[in-house]
């Protein structure tokens, strides 16, 4: 890949913070160094069922957050309590890899994140046991993309950082070094 088109992220990993982190975590390979693999932004819209057009309003902005189309998500079967149909569009997801996901990274944690009120850091409590880390944020509205006079519904979203990192001891690591903002 061009280095000039180099996500900044994705650059100091590979220069700074990978070589750091196989010195801290004591592993003797390069390869073995814990690295992001995908982050997913993931948007859950139960009122979906009685209003289409919520589904509309999520694709075009998590499309502008992420900055590729995400896809729909629909139900796997029918619930009559909850008035859910199979096949019913109830969320939406996107997958970013590569560029694309540091570049998102690097948005979340410089300027979205800032921005939600009376922010003291995300909860270390968010591991999964495998290394990977999930967020929650409220409001879609803190990202910069999201132009707040169109916002008919606040929506919130679960942003999972999935790493290559054994557990939650290396995956902590990785993400502190990267920048993410725990609480201490």
């Amino acid at each position: 890949m061009k280095e000039a088109t180099r996500a900044r992220l994705a650059k100091r990993y590979d220069e700074e913070i990978r070589p750091a982190l196989q010195k801290q975590l004591g592993v003797k390979s390069r390869m073995a160094v814990p690295r992001l693999e995908k982050i997913v932004i993931n948007v859950g819209l139960g009122e979906a069922t009685q209003n289409p057009k919520l589904v509309d309003q999520a694709v075009t902005e998590i499309g502008r957050i992420a900055g590729q189309r995400p896809v729909v998500t629909r139900a796997r079967k029918a619930i009559a309590n909850f008035k859910l149909r199979e096949k019913m569009p109830i969320g939406v997801a996107a997958t970013l890899r590569r560029d694309r996901m540091y570049e998102f990274l690097d948005r979340l944690i410089h300027v979205a994140l800032p921005r939600v009120r009376d922010f003291r850091g995300v909860s270390p409590r968010g591991f999964d046991g495998r290394g990977n880390y999930t967020l929650g944020l409220r409001e879609q509205v803190i990202f910069p993309e999201i132009d707040l006079d169109k916002v008919e519904k606040v929506i919130g979203m679960s942003i999972t950082l999935v790493t290559t990192a054994e557990d939650d001891e290396q995956g902590r690591a990785l993400l502190d070094a990267l920048g993410i903002p725990f609480r201490s």
